[in-house]
């Protein structure tokens, strides 16, 4: 089968991305041919397994990547770690040539790859434009996009005409789906629930020297308890909870590591300062080995999420063993267990602190390698990815 995937954001940077990236790998494991679609501000170094398709746009200086690049960021429902631009925040002018460039690149694409299906990320514009080719459409929802879609009436008819145009919606959790049955009942009849997995070749239990890890950051000092997160840098994401928490745990023994980007990162790293924080390192988006790197040493990892419909982050820190403190809410409630983490109200600060101190002190203790093995039993790609294949598909 021939499947066009498309995006609308990069195969990195963010969880649909990451999904996209991770769907088009394990397509190709089980013999299928792929091709995806996405914007980029830059030159995409990439090696993939499968064909792309990047459309080009300009950076959030105006710098354009190659020649004819869009004049302006690809837009975002919340934030990226390569572009703060919103689809609200388009105007007219710059919507119609999103819309006009997409179509132009889906159909060429169309034309030479002859796809069976296309699978689109978000009920949104590109899925709609997707749709337009007479080709069987699927949409996965990933939760920003009905955000978006509750935020602004400018976006509803693309949503809806695209979830009207759809054979199948793929929702990532139970929660997800609830989302879908109250902004568009209508297109329940036609909606799944298949969870995220994540790509097993990419994260797992690394055997690593902890002082190599933090060499990579300029750490010098020997820690010997650490704490993880990764994520963008939005509101959603509850870093402002997780310093100040950091506030109550951190002592001389313990370094927190913070990977991401995003429009709140210097109003976070103002927080850090102004909380007296002496150990969090704010390491900026980092590339997939080195979060392996940085989860294989962690004694815990944080997910301290307001909104979060899956929650990548959390099965990819327990795929390389590390336990996860992650918010009851979303699909984070679905993935933490008694086995592999502990869940915590929303916006709880003391919760965090204690459930870390508990972990770094010994008082609740996880197996890292039982950790690894159940994510890796429970959510690799493949399984989900043959899921979707023989009910959606097909």
């Amino acid at each position: 089968m021939r499947i066009l995937l498309i995006n609308h954001f990069p195969l990195a940077g963010s969880g649909s991305g990451v999904y996209t990236a991770n769907i088009a790998n394990s397509l190709v494991n089980l013999g299928h041919e792929v091709c995806c679609i996405y914007p980029t501000n830059e030159i995409d170094k990439g090696e993939y397994r499968f064909a792309t398709h990047p459309v080009y746009f300009c950076n959030g200086d105006g710098v354009a990547p190659v020649e004819g690049a869009l004049p302006f960021n690809f837009p975002c429902f919340t934030t990226h770690p390569k572009s703060v631009m919103s689809f609200e925040a388009l105007t007219d002018e710059q919507l119609a040539m999103y819309e006009e460039t997409f179509r132009r690149e889906i159909g060429a694409v169309v034309e030479e790859f002859k796809p069976d299906i296309i699978h689109s990320g978000h009920i949104w514009i590109l899925a709609d434009i997707g749709g337009e080719f007479g080709l069987p459409l699927v949409i996965t929802a990933h939760g920003t996009d009905l955000i978006g879609y509750r935020q602004s009436k400018r976006f509803h008819d693309y949503a809806e005409s695209a979830a009207r145009k759809a054979i199948a919606i793929i929702s990532i959790s139970q929660a997800n789906y609830d989302e879908i049955a109250d902004a568009m009942p209508f297109a329940l009849d036609k909606a799944y629930i298949i969870p995220n997995g994540y790509n097993d070749a990419v994260f797992y239990r690394q055997s690593i020297d902890r002082e190599e890890v933090l060499g990579w950051y300029g750490i010098e000092k020997k820690f010997k308890k650490i704490v993880s997160f990764a994520g963008k840098f939005t509101q959603v994401k509850g870093i402002d909870v997780l310093l100040k928490a950091c506030a109550k745990y951190e002592d001389d023994d313990t370094v927190t590591l913070i990977a991401g980007d995003g429009e709140l990162f210097d109003e976070m790293t103002a927080l850090a300062e102004e909380l007296g924080l002496k150990n969090a390192y704010f390491l900026h988006n980092q590339p997939h080995d080195k979060l392996r790197g940085i989860y294989s040493i962690a004694d815990v990892s944080l997910a301290p999420s307001r909104l979060e419909a899956f929650g990548l982050v959390v099965i990819e820190a327990g795929a390389c063993g590390a336990p996860v403190i992650g918010t009851n809410n979303g699909g984070i409630a679905d993935i933490i267990t008694s086995d592999n983490g502990v869940l915590i109200d929303v916006d709880d600060v003391d919760a965090l602190a204690e459930n870390v101190k508990k972990i770094l002190d010994g008082e609740l203790v996880f197996d890292h390698d039982a950790v690894a093995a159940y994510t890796k039993k429970n959510y690799s790609q493949d399984q989900y990815t043959e899921q979707m294949v023989e009910k959606v598909y097909k």
